[in-house]
């Protein structure tokens, strides 16, 4: 048995009023599993050591999450009346995570494997690994009346997750918003959104890679991981009424030159299957914010080729045909500075003889330990404290380099 994660009493907000003419500022958070723990260092320091040395804390409008994005936006939500000291405690939660918790594979999961390979007429659901630890841990430590009360209040505008809906494959946007905020409109014909509470089993289905965890049902349906169809949920924030968009993402900035394999070798499944989750969960953040800055760089040339009121002129034939306006975003990424799939090799390494005895070598072997440079799959799968850990601090160190651009992102207009 761990010890229970320690909680922290709720505390009255301490928020001034809103500034009338202050931009709208919208919380982008992608998924990624494991890797998680990087979004919440770099919360901790964007949403609480940072405004703690400056005397003045951001305000949040937004908070659109998807996958584990989710998880880490629920919690965020949650304290947005007062985010300095909740988004520290969310970095502890991280490090008090233990890996046998949520990676239990034994004699039970291994019963389960051909229900998971070949489905279920029962009506209940399975993965190959065990979310219940997971849920009790979000249940538990998102402080759900808080919430209510920021949403209710205006405190918060609105937090969306994003789910696939498992029959049709078709994201699903769940929207709970303050009471004079509209739903987003004009998003994709093929997003389904839907209005209401947020509640854990969306933040949980959210969160369900495919295979790896079971789908959560939601109502009558089955959901899973929002990030195969809309990982980077940068389009809800715009279509709420974001003009500014801090996105936390989980792929490295900074591109290796180091081949994973040795010439030769062929990879096994673990090893392909780290790299399609890396095409659905990371890529996106790249592609979204190129066509931000192709929007921006559109909107500058009409203004110098046409005068000031371009825009104004193009907005009003959009809406004339029934369609979104659209206007110049400011956004903000802040991405890890090492490859997080290395940096799991190395951390599989050295905590080799750990990992075994918890989890057992068949396990071991299914994170593709020693069979590249870096270990994409564990990266997603390693709910493990002391990994979490070193994502924590990375974010927090990555996003401390970049104090005076944060700063003036958060606090001018």
């Amino acid at each position: 048995m761990t010890e229970p994660l320690r909680t922290f009493p709720a505390r009255p907000s301490r928020m001034p009023p809103r500034p009338a003419a202050r931009s709208p500022l919208g919380v982008v958070l992608s998924g990624g599993g494991a890797r998680g723990a990087y979004e919440a260092g770099v919360l901790s320091y964007v949403f609480g050591e940072l405004p703690a040395s400056l005397g003045r804390t951001p305000e949040i409008d937004f908070v659109c999450g998807t996958s584990v994005g989710a998880v880490n936006g629920a919690f965020l939500a949650s304290v947005a009346d007062d985010p300095v000291i909740g988004v520290g405690h969310l970095g502890e939660l991280w490090t008090q995570i233990r890996l046998g918790d949520v990676l239990d594979f034994g004699v039970r999961q291994a019963s389960r494997l051909y229900r998971v390979l070949t489905g279920s007429e029962k009506g209940d659901t399975v993965g190959f690994f065990d979310a219940r630890p997971l849920a009790a841990l979000v249940q538990r430590e998102v402080r759900w009346r808080r919430l209510v009360r920021n949403l209710r209040s205006g405190q918060l505008r609105a937090l969306t997750l994003t789910t696939t809906h498992v029959a049709t494959g078709r994201p699903t946007l769940w929207v709970d918003a303050a009471p004079d905020v509209p739903l987003p409109k004009s998003l994709p014909r093929n997003v389904d959104v839907r209005a209401g509470r947020v509640r854990v089993e969306h933040v949980l289905a959210s969160a369900a890679i495919p295979i790896l965890f079971p789908p959560v049902p939601i109502g009558l349906d089955l959901h899973c991981d929002g990030g195969l169809r809309l990982n980077t949920p940068m389009a809800p924030a715009v279509h709420l009424g974001a003009e500014r968009l801090l996105v936390i993402g989980m792929a490295s900035s900074i591109g290796s030159d180091v081949p994973s394999l040795a010439p030769g070798q062929a990879p096994g499944a673990a090893f392909l299957l780290g790299k399609v989750l890396n095409a659905f969960l990371l890529d996106h953040v790249t592609t979204d914010l190129e066509e931000l800055a192709r929007l921006n760089a559109l909107i500058d040339a009409g203004e110098r080729a046409f005068g000031p009121d371009f825009m104004t002129r193009v907005n009003g034939e959009l809406i004339a045909s029934g369609q979104h306006p659209r206007k110049r975003l400011r956004a903000l990424a802040i991405r890890p500075s090492l490859d997080l799939g290395r940096l799991a090799g190395e951390h599989m390494r050295e905590e080799r003889g750990r990992v075994r005895r918890e989890l057992g070598t068949t396990l071991l072997r299914l994170l593709d330990i020693g069979e590249g440079a870096d270990a994409d799959l564990a990266s997603y799968l390693l709910f493990d404290g002391a990994y979490a850990a070193r994502l924590v601090d990375l974010g927090r160190k990555d996003a401390a380099a970049r104090r005076d651009e944060i700063s003036d992102f958060l606090f001018s207009e």
